[in-house]
């Protein structure tokens, strides 16, 4: 039996509240486009990501959690 290549993981359907998750994983719950969200992290409006690598950066699960519940509202932990 042969799998296709663009065969898709099945994705979660609810966002640990723990841990931390990539874009892809972020993506089913978030409203807007993943560059929206860039420019509100920017701006200081969302989870800040953290960098391991110039190409991965993950968000930690609970700043997303209380993210979604009041986006208008939320401002980003200083670290």
């Amino acid at each position: 039996m042969k799998q296709q290549a663009n065969q898709e993981i099945p994705s979660s359907k609810t966002l640990p509240m723990d841990g931390m998750s990539r874009w892809k994983q972020i993506a089913p719950f978030a409203p807007f486009s993943r560059e929206k969200f860039r420019q509100l992290v920017i701006a200081g409006k969302a989870p800040q990501p953290i960098k391991f690598s110039a190409r991965c950066s993950v968000f930690k699960n609970r700043e997303l959690h209380r993210f979604f519940a009041d986006p208008l509202n939320y401002t980003a932990e200083v670290c």
